[in-house]
Order: C-alpha cells, then structure tokens, then sequence
C-alpha cells in the first residue's frame, strides 16, 4: 500500500465559472392558441354621413376636384421650395410672373398629365394654387388656365 499523503498538502479547488451577465427577465410563456378557422373579422360600424363634409383624411377622397386641388398646390409649393429667394425677389419687384413663368409652364404640363387637358382647363385649381401659395393671396396670376399665358 502506498504511504498516505501528509495532511499538510492543499486540496486543489475546481476553477471557479466566467462572470456571467445578469439574466434577462423571463418572459412568461405566451398560453398554447388553440388551431381553428380564423375568425371572421367583425363588420365595420355603420357611420351616419353627415352632409357637406368629406372623408376624415382628404387623401382617402376620390373627389377628382379635391386630388386636382391637392396636386396643384403641391406643384406650386415645391416651386417655392425649390425658388425661395426668386418669390422673394419676384413679390418685391412685381416680376413674380415673369421669373417663374417657365417653371409654372413646367407645372402646369406636369398637372394636366396628371388630371387630363380637359378638367384642367375646366377648372381653376392651379390658378387659385398660383394665387394662394407663390403670390401669397395676392390675384396676381389668371386669364389662362396656366395662369401665364
């Protein structure tokens, strides 16, 4: 038989385990869903229409008056965005016409491919939008349905 160890000699410790991170929150497990047929959505409610007044968000209209309005003042206000110091310079000097009768035609062309020749010139949504937002209300511009010619 072997002699025994002396009592002296130190035990060796396991090492000891890397820090770990704190653990997460347990997230609580979610109840089994049952399979079955998908429920029919419920029906919408019936709203009552209340006369004189559109849809919550004018983007959802199909009122062709409303879309070319909406279109007219947005080719409009890109002008200006695109142009600020020449509106500036234009209302100033009376000249708004003249400075921006390129790009109005531009506009304009862009506005009648988008709604028809027909409706554009039977309406008066780009020249109201000319009049509005780059004359800043002023009726400066008409006489054509370009409002420059």
């Amino acid at each position: 038989m072997p002699p025994p160890a002396p009592a002296s000699a130190p035990v060796p410790k396991p090492p000891a385990p890397p820090p770990q991170a704190p653990p997460s929150s347990p997230r609580p497990a979610a109840p089994p869903t049952p399979i079955s047929a998908p429920a029919a959505p419920a029906p919408a409610p019936a709203r009552a229409a209340t006369p004189g007044r559109g849809p919550i968000n004018p983007f959802l209209a199909n009122d062709p008056n409303a879309k070319a309005r909406r279109l007219a003042r947005a080719l409009i206000s890109d002008l200006i965005s695109y142009f600020p110091q020449k509106k500036e310079e234009g209302l100033r000097d009376g000249t708004l016409k003249q400075l921006f009768k390129e790009e109005i035609r531009k506009s304009y062309e862009e506005y009648v491919g988008q709604i028809g020749k027909e409706f554009a010139e039977s309406t008066p949504h780009f020249v109201e939008a000319l009049n509005d937002i780059l004359a800043g209300g002023q009726a400066l511009f008409g006489g054509s349905p370009n409002g420059v010619d």
